[in-house]
């Protein structure tokens, strides 16, 4: 089979109705617009989600739920997640990107699930009270930046 034979499976395609086009084209005295209303006039068209007239989806669903738009975004990470890390390695934001551990450029707070054994001095955005205390415990440095 050669490029110039393909063509599409035979009843697939359509030709398209040209309206307005006078007798000759099947489609003569109202164009294949039926007989007067909305859709026969020049200019008809509705815009999306019009039920004419009928109270609209978007208008009849009711509104769910509260969108603060002051609020902080945050990248969140669990103690666990530092296991990765050797001993006396000082973790910030920019190591945690380049391990993959952080995708997006945001703050960073270090939750408290998760068990921490090694010694590592931390420097991020915010620590909850429990991951604090698990770092310490561990014997490194939670240290807010």
């Amino acid at each position: 089979m050669k490029m110039h034979e393909l063509a599409p499976a035979i009843g697939s395609t359509k030709e398209a109705k040209r309206i307005g086009r006078g007798h000759g084209s099947g489609n003569g005295k109202t164009a294949g617009k039926g007989h007067k209303g909305q859709k026969a006039r020049a200019g008809h068209g509705m815009r999306p989600g019009f039920e004419g007239g009928q109270m609209p989806l978007q208008r009849r669903v009711p509104k769910r739920g509260f969108n603060n738009i002051f609020a902080k975004e945050w990248a969140a990470i669990n103690v666990s997640a530092l296991e990765v890390f050797e001993d006396g390695t000082v973790v910030d934001a920019a190591l945690l990107a380049e391990k993959g551990i952080v995708k997006k450029d945001l703050p960073v707070k270090v939750l408290g699930n998760g068990r921490l054994t090694r010694k590592l001095e931390v420097k991020l955005n915010a620590f909850s009270a429990s991951a604090a205390s698990k770092i310490e415990a561990a014997g490194g440095k939670a240290e807010v930046i």
